[in-house]
């Protein structure tokens, strides 16, 4: 999330705040001259060296689609831009509301009430604010989902308080009760999806969970605290935006922004480097510490360093204590990608959403047994961190103790500085990663870089235009595919290419028009949130500009598209409300009924959904289906 809501600043605004643009940039005048839509998509040299946008064969199997020579896998029509203030679906799809904030999880909680807000309380009773990433997971019938909720709306959040910020501590505790994961039971009934009220899967995990510190970073001397003298017991996840899933039946929730939560009490705090490297600021985003001495800086100065991971999580064990997994690195995790590579190692891919910051993978040390003891797989392993070539090539470059300089448990706080120590490649905002459930190829969605080109990222590592990120201040993004040699996830090289590039072709005729597999009808901005469904289809989600102006004229509102891997071919499914963003994905076990996350709608004040009339906007969860109820996915 980069807008600024309300006046306040938003994560990427303190990021900005931290490490400003320098106000002229010579090269980005002159890259934007030298980009011709057609130099670029045919292959030669763009912005930098060799932007090769996808491999032959898929733009050779999208010509003879447009020439109507194959079937489109896509049997859906497409829908069309718009900037309504409800969901679009195609002709013959229909959708419902799961749950939304503030609804209750057990009958003893008071219902929602937009006037307020709410209590500490009753927030800590009900389902949380801005749902993200989202898994399914059923058991002898019981069906639960685990929902990230990543951050709050503030003006909806404390309707009565001054600019929206919390004022008094009840305000804080409900806050911070607003964000985390919610998981709860749901079940179809009379047709209708909703909540089961009371089961006792349904739980809160909040920013005042206890969890337990695991993998390399357990108790080092940066993660102790005066709570936790030990360094083995983190409260409370927030900011969890992605998402991941295990075979063992465990759920993943990514910490992405959590910088910005941390305040200073003393005007003449020194922010550490490393610190300023990860994004924090004096100016946080909320006003936890009036009421939480946790989160000021002069006071709790390690408490930064534990948070930014990955959490496991089981649903299906309301008792169980979340676990951090410290081994997989400490950054702005966006989703967490797990795959099982055919020697049985577990590979989980990471991107780390910040513009300019890296692409991760992590090989678990152990190997995934069916049926066996998997629970501590993520424990333990080697993290790597991926370096793009021009030519179409790339490496994965391990962190250890020999590559870095670094001890394991610095690599695990400090992965950010591990990997600029190995020259990794800078990156346009790593989001989402989502690896092809029939063969061994990869996606990453590069939502945009404003910067690319125009200043280093946070650790003074150059961002040049080329390669893997061929255009000069990327406002569109573009989705990167990647296919380990050998088809072995565990392999240290692979070939890659673009299987888009967004962008806008009713305004542009250069690289900024986007790749030859868009056009007016599909055309985007800000791929986010990626998944495949079961038949190999790449389902694309986008938070982005939403003006409906100037450069993103005629893109509308945020959308949810469907892109075929096999023939490049990109067909727009879904549109958004008003000042919304399209996340995160899940299907129930027959597969007829696909959930996503609509996040702030109405996050500047235009939304009304999903409830209409004057009500305050809430995000919410909903259901899609075929109107035949027929698989979807």
């Amino acid at each position: 999330m980069s807008m600024k809501v309300n006046g306040k600043l938003g994560f990427d605004e303190l990021d900005e705040l931290v490490r400003p643009a320098p106000e002229v940039v010579e090269f980005e005048e002159v890259a934007h001259k030298m980009v011709s839509r057609r130099g670029f998509l045919s292959g030669g040299a763009a912005v930098g060296a060799g932007a090769f946008v996808m491999g032959s064969t898929t733009l050779a199997a999208g010509k003879a689609l447009a020439a109507g020579h194959a079937e489109s896998r896509l049997a859906f029509d497409r829908v069309k831009a718009n900037t309504l203030d409800t969901i679009t679906v195609p002709t013959g799809y229909k959708w419902e509301v799961l749950a939304s904030w503030g609804d209750p999880l057990f009958s003893n909680a008071p219902a929602f009430n937009g006037a307020t807000g709410g209590t500490g309380a009753s927030q800590e009773l009900a389902f949380g604010d801005h749902n993200d990433g989202m898994a399914f997971f059923s058991k002898n019938g019981t069906q639960v989902m685990a929902i990230n909720n990543e951050y709050t709306n503030e003006n909806t959040l404390h309707p009565t308080r001054a600019e929206g910020m919390p004022t008094t501590p009840d305000d804080v505790r409900k806050n911070k009760a607003a964000h985390g994961v919610s998981i709860i039971e749901v079940s179809q009934r009379g047709g209708k999806w909703g909540i089961v009220q009371d089961s006792p899967y349904n739980r809160r995990i909040t920013a005042d969970t206890e969890m337990d510190i695991t993998g390399p970073a357990r108790g080092h001397q940066w993660m102790q605290t005066s709570e936790d003298p030990k360094g083995q017991v983190a409260k409370g996840t927030w900011n969890n935006c992605g998402n991941g899933q295990t075979p063992w039946g465990t759920y993943l929730t990514c910490e992405e922004n959590f910088n910005g939560y941390f305040t200073a009490s003393k005007a003449d705090y020194v922010m550490p480097d490393a610190y300023k490297r990860y994004g924090l600021s004096t100016q946080g985003r909320y006003n936890w510490a009036m009421a939480d001495d946790r989160f000021d800086l002069v006071k709790e100065p390690n408490e930064p360093n534990r948070f930014g991971y990955i959490v496991e999580i089981d649903p299906m064990d309301p008792t169980s204590r979340p676990k951090k997994r410290t081994a997989l690195g400490r950054f702005k995790h966006e989703n967490a990608e797990l795959t099982i590579a055919s020697d049985g190692h577990v590979v989980v891919y990471l991107g780390d959403d910040e513009r300019g910051e890296f692409l991760y993978r992590f090989i678990s040390k152990h190997k995934y047994l069916v049926g066996g003891d998997n629970r501590d797989l993520l424990e333990e392993g080697t993290l790597y961190v991926a370096k793009f070539h021009d030519n179409n090539r790339g490496e994965w470059l391990a962190l250890t103790p020999n590559t870095t300089g670094m001890t394991e448990a610095e690599i695990a706080i400090h992965t950010r500085m591990a990997a600029s120590k190995v020259g990794a490649t800078t990156m346009d905002r790593p989001e989402w990663v989502a690896a092809h459930p029939h063969k061994a190829e990869i996606y990453c969605s590069l939502t945009n870089n404003k910067n690319r080109g125009v200043k280093p990222n946070a650790g003074g590592d150059a961002t040049p235009a080329s390669g893997v990120n061929p255009r000069v201040k990327n406002n569109f993004g573009q989705i990167v595919r990647w296919t380990p040699m050998e088809g072995d996830h565990t392999h240290t090289q692979f070939k890659w290419d673009l299987f888009v590039l967004a962008g806008n072709p009713a305004v542009y005729d250069d690289a900024y028009a986007g790749s030859s597999n868009l056009n007016q009808d599909n055309m985007f901005n800000s791929p986010d949130g990626l998944k495949f469904d079961s038949k190999g289809l790449l389902w694309i989600q986008t938070d982005g500009n939403y003006s409906n102006e100037k450069e993103f004229k005629g893109q509308g509102n945020n959308q949810m598209l469907v892109g075929d891997p096999e023939t490049g071919e990109i067909r727009r499914f879904l549109v958004g409300p008003k000042e919304s963003e399209i996340t995160g994905a899940a299907w129930n076990t027959s597969r007829t009924t696909m959930f996503i996350s609509v996040q702030h709608p109405g996050e500047k004040g235009h939304s009304h959904w999903p409830d209409g009339g004057n009500s305050v906007p809430r995000s919410s969860v909903i259901a899609i289906s075929r109107e035949d109820g027929a698989v979807i996915g």
